[in-house]
């Protein structure tokens, strides 16, 4: 893989997205119905914020366990929104940063996502996965070049 490709060539572009002022019920049927690991929060084309997966498992588990928890969980899930659950203040890159400058990122960090932010629009992510997905395609063609 060449690390100074731009993250465009690996960024996920098909997004699926919330807005800060959903309930978290859209943050759990997307998690439910979708393999992601990271949602963009997105005030129309602006980033505001993310959740991930653990963001919401730890919003879950927040139910004392000796109470009915479907109800519990239900009830939580609809009262709060987005906004109050949501990481902000993210760091973010350019889609023509270098990957090498990802690498770094997740280096430093303890996350695995990083939004792609071109003139302040949400333009795609990057995530940890993206990277090992694109060095095992890279080591399947050579195997299969040989």
């Amino acid at each position: 893989m060449n690390f100074t490709e731009p993250v465009s060539t690996l960024m996920t572009r098909k997004l699926i997205t919330v807005s800060p002022l959903d309930r978290m019920t859209a943050v759990k049927e997307i998690f439910d119905k979708h393999k992601v690991h990271h949602i963009l929060v997105v005030r129309h084309t602006k980033l505001v914020g993310m959740i991930s997966k653990t963001d919401y498992n730890q919003f879950v588990k927040c139910v004392d366990s000796s109470a009915p928890d479907k109800l519990v969980e239900d009830s939580r899930l609809h009262s709060y929104t987005v906004e109050e659950v949501m990481t902000k203040g993210l760091a973010t890159l350019e889609s023509s940063d270098r990957i090498n400058v990802a690498l770094q990122v997740f280096s430093e960090n303890l996350f695995h996502a990083i939004p792609i932010v071109d003139n302040d629009e949400v333009v795609g992510i990057i995530t940890t996965y993206d990277i090992i997905k694109g060095l095992l395609e890279e080591d399947y063609a050579r195997i299969k070049a040989n």
